[in-house]
């Protein structure tokens, strides 16, 4: 049986990419798409969709899934700007109600496998920072690909207490400091979304890399979750969690 899409922020450059991606899948039927000058409830009303991807604001993001989980619709969010407080409360309420859902800061098979390699890496090098480049329109800094990548590096940091950065961080021209990292945002043109995480060790460094050239880049992973979280009764947050379920 297919599964029903209805796209949020259809007309936006990421939703474009996800309509393309949801229409050219035999395991998905795409029934909807919506932007910002329709109405979210209706539209779910009249398409009645088993999943609704949003790539939408930040501003508006944590209202949009409210309602989706309200209407028992399973949200697959790829917009950024949720507070960890409302990804915790986005959770219980999908944990009440045994709804499938997954927020996933990013897409591409190949950034998650970046920080999965990076949470190898802090194991021996400790010392680690983080550049991300994007667009110059992206609305936050960092990006919630940099932040889950912070996040897991403390995981590992965390798992084994041995580990000591050795740097101490000051204050001056270095960016965001999340979890004890560096993070530099770096927005200009040309770039879609690319990210290295370096790391410092005696008398070596060591550079993890990932690069988006186009759009199309994160649909593999889209296409993956609107299948996967069918099977879920929980929401879950990072695209790793089903890739390497």
């Amino acid at each position: 049986m297919q599964v029903k899409v209805l796209v949020n922020g259809a007309r936006g450059k990421m939703g474009q990419e996800v309509v393309k991606a949801v229409s050219a899948d035999a395991a998905l039927k795409l029934v909807g798409e919506r932007n910002k000058d329709t109405d979210l409830w209706a539209t779910i009303k009249v398409t009645k969709p088993d999943v609704v991807v949003d790539f939408t604001t930040p501003s508006a993001v944590y209202e949009n899934v409210l309602l989706m989980i309200d209407l028992g619709v399973r949200p697959i969010v790829g917009t950024t700007g949720l507070t960890a407080e409302q990804v915790v409360d986005l959770q219980q309420r999908c944990a009440e109600k045994k709804l499938g859902g997954l927020i996933a800061p990013n897409f591409s098979l190949g950034a998650i496998l970046m920080m999965q390699f990076a949470k190898v890496a802090v194991r021996y090098l400790p010392d680690v920072e983080i550049m991300e480049f994007h667009h110059p329109a992206k609305l936050d800094a960092p990006s919630g690909t940099a932040l889950r990548t912070a996040d897991l590096i403390a995981q590992a940091r965390e798992q084994a207490p041995q580990l000591v950065a050795s740097q101490e961080f000051v204050q001056g021209a270095r960016g965001a400091n999340y979890q004890a990292i560096p993070i530099h945002a770096i927005r200009l043109s040309g770039f879609v979304a690319s990210q290295e995480v370096l790391f410092g060790g005696q008398g070596e460094t060591l550079s993890i890399r990932h690069g988006t050239i186009h759009r199309e880049a994160f649909m593999p992973g889209v296409r993956l979750a609107c299948k996967k979280v069918m099977e879920l009764d929980r929401m879950l947050v990072g695209l790793e969690n089903i890739l390497f379920d």
